[in-house]
């Protein structure tokens, strides 16, 4: 019987050093979620960057390859997918986030919802499930769009632009869609194939009209020449994140995770030293 319990005691004692086995939560998707560039010292952050912060980092890893300009057939069609599907392992989530960029005209990014748009959500959806992973469809996040019509230029050329350049437009009170059916088929998709589902579009939508026309600007890169030094020029940039945006969005995502899929919840982290440092 002693042998019987020193044995068990020494299992337990082996176990404790045992390192547990982590679940790492990939994000694909374009530049609203995507890594940046810190060296140049801008304050541009996409949501991505931030969810770490939110999740304790001894049980789940975020792993985030969402890239600037990407749609979800560029994604595929440059490897993007091919490499995310060769470093997931069964029981990984992968959070799919597209629609900014499926939008753009060019042949090598546009698709169409209800059509090439679904299909690539389905292919991702499917071939996560294949690899033992646990897919969730989100919808694209709201611009910061007040204007009747969104201002022609690519997203991504606003960062090639200063405060002064931008297009002089005239902010009504009411936050304009500027998504249309990029925002509804992710949704369909998730009901069609049984998927988990997180309604970007609304969350972020809630938030922006939350803080209203002129407190939303808070949440983007939307800056007066040297009010920030990183961008000296400033920006007027209703698309992307700054870090304190990065990190609201990023809150309410986690939160969003937690309620679709409670298993989650026990590793949401609320007082995170990293908070305001990413």
């Amino acid at each position: 019987m002693r042998r019987i319990i020193i044995a068990a005691v020494a299992a337990i004692v082996l176990m404790a050093f045992v390192p547990q086995k982590k679940t790492t939560i990939f994000i694909i998707g374009d530049s609203t979620a995507a890594k940046k560039d810190l060296s140049t010292g801008s304050p541009e952050r996409g949501w991505g960057m931030a969810l770490q912060c939110y999740f304790d980092d001894a049980f789940i890893t975020v792993d985030n390859h969402a890239v600037n300009g990407r749609s979800s057939r560029s994604f595929i069609n440059e490897g993007r997918w091919d490499k995310v599907l060769s470093l997931m392992k069964p029981g990984d989530y992968v959070i799919i986030q597209f629609g900014h960029n499926d939008e753009k005209p060019q042949e090598t990014r546009h698709t169409d919802p209800g059509s090439t748009f679904d299909y690539n959500l389905a292919k991702f959806v499917r071939e996560t499930r294949e690899k033992g992973g646990i897919p969730i469809l989100m919808n694209p996040v709201v611009r910061r769009n007040y204007t009747l019509t969104l201002p022609k230029g690519e997203d991504e050329a606003l960062r090639d632009t200063k405060f002064g350049d931008a297009p002089k437009t005239i902010e009504g009170d009411t936050l304009v869609d500027t998504h249309g059916l990029y925002a509804v088929a992710p949704r369909d998709v998730a009901m069609r194939m049984n998927c988990y589902f997180i309604d970007a579009n609304k969350i972020t939508h809630d938030l922006e009209t939350s803080l209203g026309k002129e407190g939303s600007k808070k949440l983007h890169m939307w800056y007066k020449p040297d009010e920030h030094p990183g961008v000296p020029g400033g920006r007027q940039d209703n698309t992307h994140y700054n870090i304190y945006g990065a990190h609201q969005v990023a809150s309410l995502f986690a939160d969003a995770l937690c309620e679709e899929i409670p298993l989650l919840s026990k590793y949401r982290t609320h007082d995170n030293p990293c908070k305001m440092e990413h």
